[in-house]
């Protein structure tokens, strides 16, 4: 990773004469009150390796009558110098040769030269870059979309089903009443069977009578037609027998059905209806099912997708489009937790870019920033930041555009262990 070695400023905003030596890893602190040259520090080591974009509207410092003059040693050994009434860029590499923007663009970050960027985009915006860093981007994109139309599927289904099953629970049930439809003809038919039977029956009665009205003439004739008065004795006896093994039927219960077949098609096409209608509840259902079975298998694949990414900083993820870290989202972070996760993304985007610029330190405590600090070290990255603030935490401290005093500073005596460099 390359860093910032050494740093010489000269009237640049509010820098009267700056030089820097900042410590490779953990926090360097520029401290001083407001409106001392702090964030004109930042500012110059921006333009020196970010480009023209980076050039301050009024770079030269109010009352010189010298252009600005910037000059940062790095950590590869090149040397990148701005300097003249048009601040004119010049990069010399180890061998001597000299190099223009395109050599520093290969190693220097642009959201390490200008983190609010970063702090003040979007959820989703942040949440796009951390996807572009672990390169999960588009997948990560289309999982979103799948899951979000299986939501909305199953939601739709759910609905569905719930009102269908509704619909069923109030539909009338009728006991005792036939599967299906009744048909009428058929009623018809049976009917007609059994009168057809009966008439049947009742012509085999009258000729029982007939033979019986014919037995008792025959009777009186007997001794004239005696053998014609066997013959009958034997019909009327065969027929009498035949005619007391006869049983009528009676279609009163089928009149009734006849007449009340529409009422009990009725009832029974209801039946339908409803056992119909809770198979529809029933096959919603299992759609609903369904896709919430394929709802979670998507969830499960984007888990695993950022899971099997290597994130920048543990904790860290994206949920519905937006960035969270810790489970929680952007906003919700403290102000720590916000430039900790932004550091990391940063230096994630080009690895090669071992250093980091803060501004306005002021939102962390002691305590949060020593923690922060040591991240930084356990890290390998260098920040330098600024701080309203002259205490202890402070690396160095200026006073109108110098180091405090006037008089090349010496390092404290006990410097907290996250915290370096030196200024003269």
């Amino acid at each position: 990773m390359v860093k910032i070695n050494h740093l010489e400023l000269e009237n640049i905003k509010k820098i009267k004469a700056v030089q820097l030596t900042p410590a490779q890893t953990g926090l360097t602190i520029i401290g001083g009150r407001n409106n001392q040259g702090k964030s004109s520090v930042l500012d110059a080591i921006a333009w020196a390796l970010g480009g023209e974009k980076y050039r301050p509207s009024q770079a030269r410092r109010e009352g010189s009558v010298l252009p600005p003059h910037l000059k940062l040693t790095l950590s590869n050994g090149l040397v990148a110098e701005r300097s003249g009434k048009n601040g004119s860029l010049k990069v010399t590499d180890p061998t001597g040769k000299k190099g223009g923007q395109q050599i520093l663009n290969e190693f220097v970050e642009q959201l390490a030269l200008d983190l609010p960027k970063f702090l003040g985009a979007t959820e989703r915006e942040k949440a796009e870059i951390l996807l572009q860093v672990i390169g999960a981007g588009e997948r990560l994109a289309q999982l979103d979309r799948q899951a979000a139309e299986l939501y909305s599927r199953r939601h739709a289904v759910g609905q569905i089903a719930d009102r269908k099953a509704k619909f069923a629970q109030e539909m009338t049930v009728y006991e005792g009443v036939p599967e299906e439809p009744v048909s009428a003809s058929a009623l018809i038919r049976e009917q007609q069977a059994i009168l057809a039977q009966n008439g049947e029956n009742q012509r085999k009665r009258d000729r029982a009578d007939q033979l019986a009205r014919e037995k008792e003439a025959l009777a009186r004739q007997l001794a004239q037609v005696q053998q014609r008065y066997d013959e009958v004795c034997r019909d009327c006896e065969l027929a009498r027998q035949s005619a007391e093994d006869l049983e009528d039927h009676s279609t009163a219960q089928l009149e009734e059905s006849i007449l009340a077949i529409d009422e009990l098609n009725r009832k029974v096409q209801a039946n339908l209806d409803r056992e119909k209608a809770v198979e529809d509840a029933q096959a919603c259902r299992e759609e609903y099912d369904s896709l919430t079975r394929q709802l979670e298998e998507t969830r499960q694949a984007r888990r695993d997708l950022l899971e099997g990414a290597a994130l920048p900083l543990p904790g860290l993820s994206v949920e519905d489009g937006r960035l969270t870290y810790q489970g929680m989202h952007w906003d919700n972070l403290s102000g720590s937790d916000q430039l900790r996760v932004a550091t990391a993304i940063v230096r994630a985007r080009n690895p090669q870019c071992g250093f980091v610029l803060l501004d306005k330190l002021e939102q962390m405590d002691l305590e949060t920033l020593a923690e922060f600090g040591r991240w930084l070290e356990g890290e390998g990255l260098q920040v330098i930041a600024t701080r309203v603030s002259t205490g202890e935490e402070c690396s160095v401290i200026l006073e109108d555009g110098m180091a405090a005093g006037g008089e090349p500073p010496q390092l404290r005596q006990t410097p907290p262990p996250w915290r370096g460099g030196a200024m003269v």
